[in-house]
């Protein structure tokens, strides 16, 4: 539902009106300055009128106490100038048989709409028509203020997230919304997806053209509160009146500040939700990395020529990663994929040692936490439709690392190469044939449901074969071990003592894990 109004009336289409129209209107001076809105109109006769004008006013005069004073009626047209009326509209008729070409010469100069009307007829009739449509749309546009902070109080109260109050909003205003702290920085967007791509794609040049004003449409209003200043919201190319629309900008910047003030709904910043909304989609794939690529450049992530390196880091807090980035001036971006598992991007420079920034990173995010922490990566992509398999392959990675019971003798940045085969049946433990093989190979165990046969297996091939450790780790005897793995070996119906039956085993067991992981 669109509910954005039209611009507000301006003289253009004043004159368009049924009721002007029959008074033949010529426009005889100020042509180029014809969209000008009108906010009032003004019928009168003074010759000193321009003192009880406000600006934005249509003036409507027959001239009578201007007639045989060229120097009055220059002075006329000059004081309306001053006052930042809308347009001046003389009636001819006795006083005024013919266009004056003292107050059209004047007009012009000033850049003021004058026109003449050739047939006469009531003024009071065009005020009402004009007063009106403008009463009209004043109350159009408060009941339109009043339903946005209705809307987004509700949803403030339910607990709503930010992202649900921009929607709201771009609704209403039926264009693009966007959220930026003070560095122009995206923070969040809403509204159709191709018109926010198109805002997006050059943002920092067009944001800060527009600056804080109303330019083509753009209109912003702060965020902040107690003094201090922390962002903006701007309506992208806001088609409706100016002031409506400064009038919905300030309903929705009044909501964040109060949505933000109670803690949105979530423990993370906007910042925070920015990253990781952007890095989710990364990661998930649903939206192609082409179509990102605008939203990455606008929060910040330089993206051209660059030498993008996904890492990722679990039970790593996203603050402190952040902070890492920050001490060491590497950009990127920093957000929590899921419960303790946090996704860095780095983007560095083509002729700078990728490799070896990340593991400086890692070293200092050792230095840093007091803890072993280990750093999973894939190599750095050129490409940024390489980055969505990048960031996956070293989630995968990752997770085999927390599989992995040789965990601690890995390096500090560890990639695909570094986790063999535990690495590889993380990447393909969605494929289908892959878990086909593991249910087939673990069949009789798993209909079973014995979890400590399970186990007992795990730990027996994950140590190499090992009876004297596995029974020492499961706190067994040798003996009562034994009688587990023939219990095991004949549910499986295989030779654990033979090399090749194990090693199949061993595979479908990794399989079974990383799927169940």
């Amino acid at each position: 539902m669109t509910t954005a109004l039209e611009p507000a009336l301006s003289v253009r289409q004043v004159l368009t009106l049924e009721r002007v129209l029959a008074g033949e209107p010529e426009v005889v001076a100020g042509a180029a300055q014809l969209d000008r809105p009108v906010r009032w109109v003004h019928v009168a006769e003074a010759a000193d009128v321009g003192v009880m004008l406000s600006g934005g006013e249509m003036v409507l005069t027959t001239g009578v106490l201007l007639a045989g004073d060229e120097d009055l009626q220059a002075e006329y047209i000059r004081s309306l100038h001053r006052a930042e009326a809308a347009a001046v509209v003389l009636g001819l008729g006795r006083a005024f048989p013919a266009p004056p070409d003292v107050m059209r010469r004047a007009a012009e100069r000033c850049g003021l709409p004058m026109v003449v009307l050739h047939r006469p007829f009531p003024f009071v009739e065009l005020t009402e028509e004009v007063q009106s449509r403008l009463v009209r749309r004043k109350f159009a546009a408060v009941s339109l203020s009043e339903a946005v902070r209705t809307a987004l109080t509700a949803l403030i109260t339910a607990g709503a997230p930010l992202q649900r109050l921009l929607d709201e909003v771009a609704q209403h205003s039926a264009c693009p919304v966007v959220v930026t702290n003070l560095a122009h920085r995206v923070l969040a967007t809403a509204g159709e997806r191709p018109a926010v791509d198109d805002v997006l794609r050059d943002w920092e040049r067009i944001s800060r053209q527009a600056g804080g004003s109303a330019v083509d449409g753009w209109i912003r209003a702060e965020l902040g509160g107690r003094g201090e200043r922390w962002g903006g919201i701007v309506l992208c190319g806001y088609r409706g009146d100016g002031a409506t629309g400064r009038l919905l900008a300030e309903r929705a910047a009044e909501a964040l500040v109060l949505h933000r003030m109670l803690g949105g709904g979530s423990a993370h910043t906007w910042e925070e939700q920015s990253a990781q909304s952007l890095l989710t989609d990364l990661v998930d794939g649903g939206v192609p990395a082409r179509q990102l690529l605008p939203r990455a450049r606008a929060a910040g992530l330089p993206v051209n020529r660059r030498t993008f390196v996904p890492l990722v880091v679990r039970d790593g807090d996203p603050g402190q990663l952040d902070r890492v980035l920050r001490l060491l001036g590497l950009p990127g971006l920093v957000a929590e994929l899921t419960e303790g598992v946090t996704a860095v991007l780095l983007s560095l420079p083509r002729d700078q040692d990728a490799e070896a920034l990340a593991a400086h990173f890692a070293t200092r995010l050792r230095a840093e936490s007091g803890a072993a922490r280990t750093v999973a990566a894939a190599d750095g992509r050129i490409a940024w439709d390489d980055v969505p398999a990048g960031l996956r392959e070293a989630r995968h990675v990752a997770d085999a690392v927390a599989d992995s019971a040789a965990a601690l003798d890995l390096p500090a940045v560890v990639r695909l190469r570094d986790v063999h085969l535990r690495g590889l049946i993380r990447l393909l433990r969605d494929d289908p044939q892959v878990q086909s093989f593991a249910e087939r190979e673990l069949d009789g165990l798993l209909r079973a449901a014995d979890e400590d046969l399970l186990s007992v297996l795990r730990t027996y091939l994950a140590t190499g074969r090992n009876k004297s450790r596995t029974a020492q780790l499961h706190h067994v005897s040798r003996p009562a071990l034994y009688r587990r793995l023939e219990a095991i070996q004949a549910r499986l119906g295989v030779d654990l003592d033979d090399f090749e039956q194990a090693a199949s085993v061993h595979i479908a067991l990794l399989a079974h894990d990383a799927q169940q992981g």
